[in-house]
């Protein structure tokens, strides 16, 4: 390897230069403060469990997303995480178990992804994010929104913010009613994630489905668009089953109470958008930047999160790449005023430095040079 290759990172992981770093840190404090005075309580999961407890339950599906390591003190095979989550639900779950009122608890750390999750995404991102957990209603998913609204405020204006929403409810009740197994729910899924209609139909005409049922997952595909579509799904799934119907109803509570709580966000809803259907249970969204076609937070409903720590229980949130919003510059900061003033040992001198520096001043010495 030459002197130039031995200084490049590995293909996917970034390091953040000295304006996006402190940007990085005073957006941290920010938003850290927020959070608490919403009333969530800040917790530090480990960077490393082991296995058996990183990627139990839902949190299996990050398998091929986790590094492995053997512990030397133990033998035990480690991994370095990469999703806070499902650690965030652990110690909910076991560590405040005691707890009899709704949770609320909030986390900021870094995390380590096998590969990118898109293209030209980190695979060392700084994790943010916020749980709710005790609360199965509309109120929390409600301010779950809110929360990450306020927080994607302080990078990007909310008239600029475009909320996705959909509920992976409803296609596990239509595959479920239709009688799907295992593998044609998991390829029809595939194809409703490209939203190929071609594919869809070909699959659909493949399985031996009434004829009911093959309408009402073809239509998924289509039911794609403004709070108007949720009054299209109404008529087209008019004959599915209960499940369904109280999806339908869930978001439409959600529509309407976002349309009285963030007027200013365009929202989207997408029927088919399956995100994390492996792992959550009911309302997914999503939020995106005018014109960007990256999601810059994603969340949604996991309720039963903690069962394989003998605490099952509603839980609700949303998280975040901090390394993103800053850089992708959403919002510049202005610069703050540096005095930059010669190197002095006068205790006078010493003490107006001093006295700067506390009215939060940047002030550098200057050092004389030698020759």
């Amino acid at each position: 390897m030459s002197l130039k290759q031995r200084w490049l990172l590995p293909e996917g992981i970034d390091e953040l230069m000295p304006q996006q770093a402190i940007q990085l840190e005073q957006l941290r404090r920010q938003l850290l403060d927020m959070m608490q005075s919403w009333g969530y309580e800040l917790v530090f999961p480990p960077l490393v469990e082991y296995i058996d407890s990183l990627l139990t339950g839902t949190a299996k599906t990050l398998d091929l997303q986790t590094f492995k390591l053997t512990d030397q003190m133990s033998g035990r095979l480690m991994g370095i995480r990469a999703d806070m989550t499902p650690q965030v639900a652990r110690i909910a779950a076991h560590n405040l178990r005691e707890r009899d009122d709704v949770l609320r608890l909030c986390y900021i750390g870094n995390v380590l992804h096998t590969r990118p999750q898109g293209q030209g995404t980190s695979r060392n991102p700084i994790q943010l994010g916020a749980e709710i957990y005790g609360h199965s209603g509309p109120e929390s998913d409600m301010e779950i929104l809110q929360l990450m609204v306020e927080v994607l405020n302080s990078a990007v204006s909310e008239s600029d913010l475009l909320l996705d929403l959909g509920h992976v409810g409803i296609y596990r009740g239509l595959a479920d009613y239709a009688g799907l197994n295992a593998q044609q729910e998991q390829e029809l899924f595939l194809a409703l994630q490209r939203k190929a209609l071609p594919e869809i139909e070909q699959l659909l005409n493949s399985y031996p489905l009434s004829a009911d049922s093959a309408e009402m997952l073809l239509a998924l595909a289509e039911l794609n668009g403004g709070v108007e579509v949720l009054e299209q799904a109404k008529q087209v799934l008019e004959n599915a089953p209960d499940d369904v119907q109280q999806a339908l109803i869930s978001l439409q509570t959600i529509a309407e109470l976002t349309t009285t709580r963030l007027p200013n966000v365009t929202l989207n809803f997408d029927l088919s958008e399956l995100r994390g259907y492996h792992y959550h249970t009911g309302v997914v969204f999503a939020a995106y930047q005018a014109g960007t076609a990256q999601a810059i937070a994603m969340g949604g409903r996991y309720d039963d999160i903690g069962e394989d720590f003998g605490n099952a229980q509603p839980a609700t949130g949303f998280s975040l790449d901090l390394k993103t919003l800053i850089t992708q510059q959403l919002k510049t900061n202005s610069q703050q005023d540096t005095l930059h003033l010669p190197w002095s040992d006068d205790e006078a001198d010493k003490a107006k430095v001093e006295l700067l520096r506390k009215q939060g001043k940047v002030v550098i010495y200057q050092f004389t040079q030698k020759s």
